[in-house]
């Protein structure tokens, strides 16, 4: 079972800490094991929406798969926030111990204040990146992106990109096909528009109308790294391969394969991130050699 451990901060917003924790119980829901706890300075927190919750002063013994993530707040980041030392020990120690530690909105300064920013990588809300930056020099703050992965440290945009954080890291640990069976059952399909490289494209290329792709692409997500000949998913989709190929690009701007082919890149990238050799990363994936999953890393920006 892995602990998925929300720090509630005074203030806080209701949809930083809901879309983490309703894609993280779907998951469960689906199969994977995930208990939400809560967590907090004292037993009753007010949030910026006048609905009070109720945590636990007590942190529940953690190991190193478990997550924690702390939702962000109203207010700017020195306002309702500063945490105890004991409460930015217990981030530190967890972090230490080779646990993952994720931020939703202001909840990055939570992060900054522990000393786990620094020297790496990160992003908040549009609004506070300035802020952060000037606050915590030693942070490399990212902007215009949805969410950072760095070492462990996941740091995500502003309220609603905590959903985002909580596909990546479930798609992480169980793969781009199951992340989409949350995010399908959360009907979350449509993302954002721009330039967000750090989004998942099994989202990236959900925002269309089109149920025969959406069939074709679940196909795609559940068995990316298998060989699927083009007649195999049209047949699936009672279409002909002709009328998919154009349905397909139509909808997503890529064909079928190349839309498998991303998925499997960035799942090869995910696992390779965390520490598997590109050799194992291609054999997971569905490449036929490591030299084709070299070829294609080495063309990404």
């Amino acid at each position: 079972m892995t602990l998925v451990v929300f720090l509630l901060v005074p203030r806080l917003h209701l949809l930083d800490l809901a879309g983490p924790a309703q894609a993280f119980s779907t998951a469960a829901d689906l199969g994977h094991g995930y208990e939400l706890r809560y967590v907090a300075e004292h037993e009753e927190v007010p949030t910026a929406q006048g609905v009070p919750l109720r945590a636990s002063v007590q942190w529940p013994a953690l190991t190193a798969d478990d997550l924690v993530i702390v939702p962000g707040w109203r207010g700017r980041f020195a306002a309702h926030a500063r945490l105890s030392k004991a409460t930015r020990a217990a981030l530190v120690a967890h972090h230490a111990s080779g646990g993952t530690v994720a931020s939703v909105c202001a909840g990055a300064y939570a992060l900054a204040q522990a000393g786990l920013l620094d020297g790496r990588r990160s992003t908040t809300h549009h609004a506070l990146q300035d802020e952060l930056a000037a606050r915590y020099p030693a942070t490399r703050v990212q902007r215009d992106v949805l969410y950072v992965v760095d070492d462990r440290v996941v740091t995500s945009a502003g309220i609603a990109s905590g959903i985002d954080l909580a596909l990546h890291l479930i798609a992480v640990r169980h793969g781009a096909a199951d992340a989409a069976k949350v995010a399908r059952e959360m009907v979350v399909y449509a993302r954002r528009n721009g330039d967000e490289p750090q989004r998942s494209a099994m989202l990236r290329h959900r925002g269309h109308l089109s149920d025969t792709v959406h069939r074709a692409q679940d196909l795609i997500d559940a068995r990316f790294a298998d060989r699927l000949p083009l007649a195999e998913i049209a047949a699936a989709c009672d279409v002909s391969p002709r009328t998919l190929t154009r349905l397909f690009s139509a909808a997503t701007g890529m064909t079928p394969l190349r839309y498998q082919q991303t998925l499997r890149l960035e799942r090869a990238e995910n696992l390779i991130a965390h520490g598997s050799t590109v050799d194992a990363a291609a054999r997971s994936t569905g490449f036929d050699d490591a030299r084709m999953l070299r070829r294609l890393r080495s063309r990404l920006p």
